[in-house]
């Protein structure tokens, strides 16, 4: 009792909102609102995993299987707003939130029982004390919890890079060149693993990061965003 009148206090002095529209949140909504929900700019890139878009990007980067994004990005667009909130602005739920909301789509559409485990693209140590949470790993977390599967950090970081963001495919390429490794300690053998990160421009870093969970004995690997932005 004491704990749901403390939680209506809080939600009385300090309302949950929207991130995308700003309106106060119910309490059956978690992150965002009902309306909000509706019109997210879902894509459909896992009813043709094996052929679409994504597939043919990172064609001849690593071993393609399937490759899926959830929402699609635009510049000024809903799904930059969210991923800026998420990244740049203290809201790791809408991550988890997104995950979730992309793991019942998935279900919903025969994806039950496909994948071991979720591996978030790790930060580097530095950047993760810097911003407090790793947003990849908060997508993972929302998409373990309805996948009913491990969370996995079985990736490390081993070199700070630089920014991704005004590089050229090659530059990208280079910049992630043996940056990540799975740890000694840690197997992936044999496991089907589904490699997630917040956006997918190049695919520079998550073929970075597939080829070395292909390299240390997966059985498969499939990769999947929050968002899926141009070149």
């Amino acid at each position: 009792m004491r704990l749901f009148l403390w939680k209506d206090f809080l939600d009385l002095v300090f309302p949950r909102s929207c991130p995308m529209c700003g309106t106060n949140l119910y309490d059956f909504e978690k992150c965002l609102c009902t309306t909000c929900q509706g019109t997210l700019p879902v894509a459909n890139f896992h009813l043709r995993p094996f052929d679409n878009e994504l597939t043919s990007k990172i064609q001849g980067l690593t071993q393609v299987n399937r490759v899926m994004s959830y929402l699609r990005f635009s510049k000024k667009g809903k799904s930059q707003k969210l991923l800026h909130q998420l990244k740049y602005r203290n809201r790791p739920e809408i991550g988890e939130e997104l995950g979730r909301l992309y793991a019942t789509e998935l279900i919903n559409t025969g994806y039950q029982n496909t994948w071991d485990a979720v591996v978030p693209v790790p930060l580097h140590p530095m950047k993760l004390k810097r911003r407090g949470y790793n947003q990849s790993q908060e997508f993972a977390k929302g998409l373990s919890q309805i996948l009913e599967i491990q969370n996995f950090n079985c990736l490390e970081r081993k070199k700070f890079t630089e920014t991704q963001t005004k590089k050229s495919r090659l530059e990208r390429m280079e910049n992630v060149d043996e940056v990540f490794a799975v740890p000694e300690s840690i197997s992936v053998s044999g496991l089907r693993l589904l490699l997630v990160d917040d956006v997918i421009t190049t695919g520079a870093t998550l073929c970075s990061c597939a080829n070395v969970l292909w390299a240390s004995g997966a059985k498969a690997v499939d990769l999947a965003t929050i968002a899926a932005g141009g070149q």
